[in-house]
């Protein structure tokens, strides 16, 4: 069941799962899906952490504003963070959630004390062509605004987000779909760049988490186990 929070101009949509007396953890979910996309593993999650899954804007139940920009979304996310009084916590992002929770934690590194970014990298200038989509015939579940706003980023990203890697300071791991799209020396490149971080591949797609949802948990649990 959802719980709506009103945050920097638009209404989000969010579950919580386990012991709000367990640390804070925050999953932002892929382009297209919503905080439902974690249910294969939300119950691992929630026997050690209090677990918030969002809702980003456009998806879900959150707003549809018609203005989307990872920039936006991350601001939505550290305004949530503010709102719901949470401190600083483990944040998860896949695929476009990755690129948001990464950007918020250059933005913020005190709000955040492990950061997880599945099968996803800010992407470097060049690295992640993307053109845009012509809308499709069927109505969707999601904001299809804000796929081709997106799209565009990746296409040409903010070089500084790429540079900005370097003095990230706070652990990450970087959890690879060994046979995703998404491309494995993009991801080596950006473990290699940020200065603690770890680099995992899981024979799976893009959905990691979703296909391989035990590997998923066994590497997040095995990073989580260093401060």
């Amino acid at each position: 069941m959802h719980t709506r929070l009103d945050v920097n101009g638009v209404s989000l949509a969010y579950r919580t799962a386990g012991d709000p007396a367990n640390p804070p953890m925050i999953l932002l979910h892929g382009l297209g899906d919503s905080s439902a996309d974690w249910h294969t593993v939300l119950p691992d999650l929630s026997r050690t952490h209090h677990v918030h899954a969002l809702d980003l804007r456009g998806h879900g139940a959150s707003s549809h504003p018609g203005e989307y920009s990872f920039e936006l979304m991350r601001d939505d996310v550290l305004a949530y963070l503010d709102t719901a009084g949470i401190g600083p916590c483990v944040l998860v992002g896949h695929s476009m959630g990755g690129i948001v929770a990464a950007l918020l934690t250059l933005a913020a590194p005190h709000r955040v004390t492990h950061l997880v970014l599945e099968d996803a990298s800010i992407p470097r200038p060049g690295s992640l062509p993307r053109p845009p989509l012509d809308p499709p015939a069927e109505p969707t579940p999601f904001d299809f605004a804000a796929v081709n706003a997106i799209r565009a980023q990746l296409n040409d990203p903010d070089p500084a987000w790429w540079q900005a890697l370097s003095s990230l300071p706070v652990r990450t791991l970087i959890i690879s779909g060994a046979e995703s799209a998404i491309p494995n020396d993009l991801l080596a490149d950006a473990a290699d760049r940020i200065p603690d971080a770890v680099l995992a591949s899981v024979t799976a797609g893009h959905d990691v988490h979703v296909e391989q949802p035990t590997a998923f948990i066994t590497e997040l649990t095995r990073f989580l186990r260093h401060p």
